[in-house]
């Protein structure tokens, strides 16, 4: 029985899930997700609640690149990795990368395009990430360091003429291709989920809430489109629209056909996502990625629950042997990569009697050991088996003290290495932050006084349109018998408005209006003068 911990790492978020194999069988003893802020003490309590001190842990890579190259079949296995290490140095030298700070990995399938040409997928990523992977889980049995895209098709029982697509939505997304049973290609997308929370948390203000949101949202398809009203679709529906796009793309530049397409990753807890994909992929089928080896009896009540792990149980199977060999990137220890012979030496015991016996004899070396005088007792065979198991052991202590000797110089030239690469990149980081802090307060200072800007015209604005405005309202207000004799605007909001009627409550019924509907404020007139008739008011106020 062999058991593993597949413990899948993003920003925020932890899945683990651990499995147990016995002969052929597949079992997943625990499983679950947790949000962090600390991912140290995240990954210890995991660890602690699993009862996985002395398991053995896979974890995926980060930030990984693929690249792909042709190769003529016809060569031997050392010029194919020869030839692979060529083009890669080539790629470095193009895109501007240290070799020496690249840690890679690859695995060869048939060209598709060349039945004479053999196809390397070949991963490549920073040895810097893996360091600090194996210090994160320090004190802990990290064995794996896995690529999670390649890793997810254990969780699938291919046939080998099957072409499918595997679309994982996690931070990012990544679509691998599977043509006739294998790993094609892996494309990266940086859409995923975490636009998606992102746009939400910038809401809610917590992650974990964000991720309950998402996993209770229903997503509009063809017939639910009219009904849905969530409010978070639109913080969902344009990464999926992207992804979508994506998967479209790619399987239409895949000339050989795509049959199915399975969902997985943290988008999968989206309602109707894969109703979705098939509306949009109509000619491909479309489905939640279910784990093959899962009965339909117990599990099938919690297959929901397994799918949202389905990272980190593809990690843990991975961890127990699954899946393409010799894509782990965690570096052994030099203990683990040689193996120690077994010296199985038979001492004589000896007695006083013996040793008597033997200190009496004379040896002579002179015909060599031919040159024994008489036979050897059981005694003297016993020493020169013990005296060649010595010398043995000493060559055999030397060779394997030279040869850690040379480990531990190329481990600290590649220490020194990266020490100078992180202290480099902390230099162009610490410039980077230099300039940005110049520039922040150089636009700090454009946006005051494009602020102040907008203010004066938005102040002249409410003031030009202020006057029309006032006219208009007071044209609907004035009784028909109150006549309007002149409106000014005397100085910056204050208005003075002279008016005349035939009865002083028509001109107070006037005034009041000005004041309860808000035309002007603190309304006050005069007592007014009746003159021939008619009296005249002058009403003051301030413009809103």
């Amino acid at each position: 029985m062999a058991e593993c911990l597949g413990i899948y790492l993003e920003s925020n978020l932890i899945k683990y899930a651990k499995v147990r194999k016995e002969r052929d069988t597949l079992k997943i003893e625990s499983f679950g997700i947790k949000t962090y802020e600390r991912l140290e003490d995240t990954i210890d309590q995991v660890v602690r609640e699993t009862a996985s001190l002395k398991t053995p842990i896979s974890i995926n890579l980060s930030d990984e690149q693929y690249n792909y190259f042709e190769i003529f079949a016809m060569l031997n296995k050392k010029d194919i990795e020869r030839t692979i290490k060529t083009e890669f140095d080539f790629l470095c030298e193009e895109t501007g990368q240290k070799q020496n700070t690249i840690e890679t990995r690859h695995f060869l399938i048939p060209s598709k395009d060349d039945k004479e040409k053999i196809r390397a997928v070949h991963i490549s990523t920073n040895r810097v990430d893996i360091a600090k992977k194996n210090q994160l889980l320090q004190g802990k049995m990290l064995r794996n360091i896995e690529p999670l895209p390649i890793a997810l098709t254990n969780l699938l029982d291919v046939d080998s003429k099957e072409n499918l697509a595997i679309v994982n939505i996690e931070e990012k997304t990544t679509i691998t291709l599977i043509i006739e049973g294998k790993v094609y290609k892996v494309q990266v997308l940086e859409d995923g989920m975490k636009n998606i929370l992102a746009n939400i948390n910038a809401k809610e203000n917590s992650y974990a809430r964000s991720y309950d949101i998402c996993k209770n949202t229903t997503i509009y398809t063809m017939e639910l489109q009219e009904n849905d009203t969530s409010e978070y679709l639109e913080d969902i529906m344009p990464t999926l629209f992207n992804i979508v796009e994506a998967t479209r793309q790619l399987i239409g530049e895949t000339a050989l056909g795509i049959s199915k397409v399975y969902i997985t990753g943290s988008g999968a807890i989206i309602n109707n996502i894969d109703l979705y994909f098939q509306d949009n992929l109509s000619k491909t089928k479309c489905q939640i990625l279910r784990p093959y080896f899962l009965s339909n009896g117990e599990e099938a009540t919690r297959i929901k629950d397994y799918i949202e792990v389905n990272s980190a149980i593809a990690l843990a199977m991975q961890g127990l042997g699954e899946g393409i060999k010799g894509l782990n990137f965690n570096t052994m220890g030099i203990f683990e990569k040689i193996p120690m012979p077994n010296l199985n030496i038979e001492l004589p015991s000896l007695g006083k009697g013996k040793l008597k016996s033997l200190a009496g004899k004379k040896i002579s070396f002179a015909g060599g050991l031919d040159g024994f005088k008489g036979p050897l007792d059981r005694i003297e065979k016993s020493l020169l088996r013990l005296a060649g198991g010595i010398l043995l052991i000493t060559i055999l202590y030397s060779g394997f003290s030279y040869y850690i000797g040379q480990q531990i110089e190329e481990k600290k030239a590649l220490a020194d290495e990266t020490a100078n690469y992180v202290s480099a990149q902390i230099k162009v980081a610490d410039s980077d932050l230099n300039n940005i802090r110049t520039r922040t307060s150089e636009y700090d200072t454009r946006i005051k006084k494009l602020q102040e800007t907008s203010n004066k015209i938005t102040e002249k604005n409410k003031t030009r349109n202020s006057i029309p405005n006032l006219l208009n309202r007071i044209m609907f207000t004035v009784p028909k018998s109150v006549q309007i004799t002149s409106i000014k605007n005397t100085q910056n909001k204050h208005i003075v408005i002279k008016a005349q009627s035939e009865k002083y409550e028509q001109l107070g019924y006037f005034k009041g209006q000005l004041s309860v509907d808000g035309i002007l404020n603190d309304v006050k007139s005069d007592s007014g003068v009746k003159q021939d008739g008619i009296v005249k008011v002058t009403i003051e106020g301030d413009l809103p």
